[in-house]
């Protein structure tokens, strides 16, 4: 297999000067996790990346990218540059210049990863796919993902998120997608934006980044459709849009959501289509469906698209479901769901009907355990308290609540389902843990700020304890 980045290539990439000759099979921004053949990138953000240039070597990394010679480092495993962010960008755009992929570009304020991951798995089964294994979005995220794109790429899906405005143009025009999707537009960041209009004009200029006759995938459903529709004929973009809506070309006409997947009836471009998930849940039903037509409109095969998506399945954080025993015996066990990745309204009313739709076993009950929404601004202890007025609520039988914006939830819900609260996710662990009976389901949401995933992880500890000491001895 042909390295990733010859040092010549990098070069001419980037305008940086090598003295040695060496060849690069990854691309690194953290000396702790750098692998073996790896181009190791100097950033500095909260520290200087130079300080960890001689570690990255040392752990096999094949060079650097750097702006200036770290002491004791031999410069011929170094590509100098004047400055390493721009470096790097100049090599996602080489990386992306120099492939014949179709390439796919998704934001949105929520769903956006979701979206990814399922057209990595529509699309991997017809033809070599490229995608990030993890959320690199933002600024030097999507250079990374460019610049670790094999030149032999056939599809490639490029995630660009924001948290301020300005920053989604940018990473678009760097990405030039063929097709390019905002998968929703909800009060997510409102505290950079001020007012969700503004939050569907940064995700509109996504479209800006289009190559020429590019595709704008944009949701009908949401208020500030219009934002994203006259965006996208403003580009000049093919525009194709989907929702529940009959007048789309792409339309969800029925969702039927079982405990582990969804049934989707659809119309998408002109045909029906009818498949399958493995996942429970309105929400992916509708991402699925956006997957499927971004798919199509790069030119994938949609009914081969459609048969893969059958074997996609959340991943940790992002709605995985798993059964925990608690005890010694089989006596307790739990469901568990873990969506503690990130939260904002409309992902949180995704995920409670998820809850809501859940048929625990026995006599458990279904359970939430909510953190703080982030990054909502002024508005954010009325988006907290209107949770209580979501029509899931009635089938929930507990929701307790972390943290000091959840007050505002916690004081709104009725008293019958009105359970503990807590300022810190550790707070919660020892008294939630008390409260479970066999059978439960749980829900655990919230921003990834908030730290509820402790609580996932602290049941999964005790879950693997509990295993062991069943086992016995060896």
């Amino acid at each position: 297999m042909s390295a990733l980045w010859t040092a010549a290539e990098a070069a001419a990439a980037t305008g940086g000067q090598v003295a040695g000759d060496w060849a690069a099979d990854g691309i690194s921004i953290d000396s702790r996790s750098v692998a073996g053949g790896d181009l190791f990138i100097a950033l500095s953000a909260a520290r200087d990346g130079h300080d960890f240039v001689a570690d990255a070597l040392a752990k096999g990394a094949a060079a650097a990218l750097v702006s200036r010679v770290p002491e004791g480092v031999d410069p011929a495993r170094l590509l100098v540059v004047d400055d390493v962010m721009e470096g790097l960008r100049a090599l996602g755009a080489a990386g992306r210049a120099r492939t014949g992929a179709r390439v796919i570009a998704v934001t949105g304020s929520v769903g956006k990863t979701t979206v990814k991951e399922m057209l990595r798995t529509a699309l991997s089964s017809q033809g070599r796919t490229h995608a990030a294994e993890a959320s690199f979005n933002n600024h030097w995220g999507v250079p990374v993902t460019l610049a670790r794109m094999p030149a032999d790429t056939e599809y490639a899906i490029i995630e660009i998120g924001m948290n301020h405005p300005g920053e989604i143009a940018p990473l678009a025009r760097l990405a030039r997608p063929h097709v390019a999707v905002v998968t929703t537009v909800a009060p997510a960041h409102l505290e950079a934006f001020g007012v969700i209009e503004g939050i569907a004009q940064e995700k509109a200029s996504i479209y800006e980044g289009l190559s020429e006759g590019g595709i704008a995938l944009a949701h009908a459903d949401v208020d500030t459709a219009g934002i994203l529709f006259d965006k996208a004929m403003a580009c000049g973009a093919k525009l194709i849009r989907f929702g529940a809506a009959e007048a789309v070309e792409a339309r969800l006409v029925e969702a039927q959501v079982s405990d582990s997947a969804t049934v989707i009836r659809a119309e998408s471009l002109g045909q029906e289509r009818l498949f399958r998930i493995g996942a429970p849940g309105r929400h992916y039903a509708m991402n699925a469906l956006i997957a499927l037509t971004a798919a199509e409109a790069a030119g994938a095969d949609p009914t081969e698209a459609a048969l893969a998506l059958s074997g996609w399945t959340p991943f940790d954080g992002r709605g995985t479901r798993e059964r925990i025993v608690l005890s010694e015996t089989d006596e307790l066990a739990v469901e568990m769901i873990d969506d503690a990745f990130n939260a904002n309204p409309a992902s949180m009313a995704a995920s409670l009907e998820v809850l809501a739709a859940t048929e625990p076993r026995g006599r458990g009950r279904r359970i939430a355990v909510l953190g703080d929404m982030l990054e909502l601004g002024p508005t954010g202890p009325a988006l907290h308290a209107a949770i209580a007025d979501h029509p899931a609520m009635a089938r929930i039988a507990a929701v307790h609540t972390v943290g000091p914006l959840m007050t505002h939830l916690h004081a709104a819900l009725p008293g019958a389902i009105r359970g503990l609260h807590t300022e810190t996710a550790d707070g919660m662990i020892p008294a939630l843990i008390a409260t479970l009976v066999p059978g439960d389901v749980l829900l655990i949401k919230g921003s990834k700020g908030i730290k509820v995933a402790r609580v996932v992880d602290a049941l999964r500890k005790l879950g693997q304890a509990a295993a062991e000491h069943r086992r016995g001895p060896r």
